[in-house]
């Protein structure tokens, strides 16, 4: 190690910083993992698709490969949107008040428009009216007997909105309305999914799927690991002989009938399920670290000085003893964040984890695996996957920086 005097005047975590700046496979790392967190923190605010789930698609431009654009006739739904605030819309995306249809071209024929769906070759007709606003759904006399929902005299137009009021337009407003917005050209970066969903916008909402169940597992695992963990070591004896022999049975059982028991017994699946599962599944791994650093360290100097001291064991184990094995759970974390990540993505595939339509990269693999051996379906498969592979990546790579980071022996220049 260099003796020179700015090194010899830094503190342990400035020396821990600078070896971790100077691994550059591990700055890569975290770089990536950083961009996720912001993506995760954005969420819908920089995804094409903004409706919840990124659920916004067309059958008729399923399984399009990437850079496929097209134009969209935007048709009014029949129904109240509630508009979310700007916070609200990037945690829980907006419900769109259209329903697209992809089309290659229309016409507009008096109050009447023509449309060629996208990959077809019939005409669908739809009134200008109906397109433009939201009328009233069910039967209703506001106009006429005849329950009409919209009628034209001269070059007025009277129409039912949601609420039965009669509103009135003109010809040269709908059509102006209808240029303005109905009418849309749409670009996907990644290409669509099976249900003409934009993939793209289904990865980024993928990412947050994969950071927070990592999170929180690895916040449920820590728990667990560092508590039982901790009492095992600085006690030993009978209460580390009963937790070892827990930690042998749950450690026998696979993660994935843990998980399936662990359904069963909630009654339930989908994501917080999988938040939990996940977590009790990885607990094990942290246990048997932190046992055996406290055994290590149960019979140093500064323990000796606490019991001397007067102070409870659980002030010792809390207050002196875990702070100084810090490094290696910061180590093991970053290592369980990325098994956590590839536990889920596998649960999701076998559908006992987030279930649809909200996006996982799982489900997205899974679903690709279903088209294999159809016309353009490669991309279904190779994008989530490739994300996936890339997230685990910058984990361990991180994971290894901080090992490296953390002993000691490693040269400071």
């Amino acid at each position: 190690m260099s003796n020179s005097p700015q090194t010899q005047n830094l503190s342990p975590n400035r020396y821990v910083r600078k070896r971790l700046l100077q691994n550059t496979p591990a700055v890569i790392g975290l770089v990536y993992i950083l961009i996720a967190v912001a993506i995760t923190l954005l969420g819908y605010a920089i995804m094409p698709d903004h409706t919840p789930n990124a659920n916004d698609g067309a059958v008729q431009i399923s399984k399009q490969l990437p850079g496929y654009s097209t134009q969209v006739l935007k048709i009014r739904k029949n129904l109240h949107v509630r508009e979310r605030s700007l916070l609200g819309r990037m945690i829980y995306g907006q419900e769109s008040a259209y329903t697209i249809l992809p089309i290659d071209e229309y016409r507009v024929e008096g109050l009447k428009v023509l449309a060629r769906p996208a990959k077809n070759a019939g005409w669908d007709e739809f009134d200008l009216v109906s397109i433009v606003h939201s009328l009233f759904v069910g039967r209703t006399l506001a106009l006429d007997t005849m329950g009409s929902k919209w009628l034209q005299d001269g070059d007025v137009i009277r129409y039912v909105d949601l609420d039965e009021n009669v509103r009135s337009t003109t010809k040269e407003q709908l059509l102006a309305s209808f240029e303005e917005n109905n009418l849309e050209t749409r670009r996907y970066l990644l290409g669509t999914d099976k249900s003409g969903r934009d993939l793209l916008s289904r990865l980024l909402y993928g990412t947050r799927i994969s950071l927070s169940i990592g999170l929180v597992s690895v916040l449920i695992s820590m728990f667990l690991g560092v508590l039982l963990g901790a009492l095992a070591g600085f006690f030993g004896r009978r209460v580390d002989s009963l937790i070892l022999w827990f930690m042998s049975v749950v450690w026998s059982i696979p993660g994935i009938m843990l998980v399936i028991a662990i359904s069963l017994a909630l009654q339930s699946r989908g994501v917080w399920v999988a938040f939990v599962a996940v977590g009790l599944t990885m607990w094990v791994d942290v246990a048997r670290v932190v046992r055996g650093q406290i055994l290590s360290a149960r019979e140093k100097l500064y323990v000796e000085a606490a019991r001397a001291f007067g102070l409870s064991n659980l002030r010792i184990i809390f207050r002196h003893m875990l702070p100084n094995i810090g490094g290696p759970l910061i180590v093991i974390a970053t290592a369980n964040f990325a098994a956590a990540i590839l536990l889920e993505a596998g649960l999701s595939f076998l559908g006992l984890s987030v279930q649809p339509p909200t996006p996982s990269w799982g489900i997205m693999i899974y679903e690709g695996y279903n088209s294999i051996g159809t016309v353009d379906s490669w991309h279904l498969i190779l994008f989530p996957g490739l994300a996936i592979s890339f997230m685990v990546l910058s984990f361990n790579l991180l994971g290894n920086g901080l090992r490296d980071a953390f002993d000691p022996k490693t040269t400071v220049q």
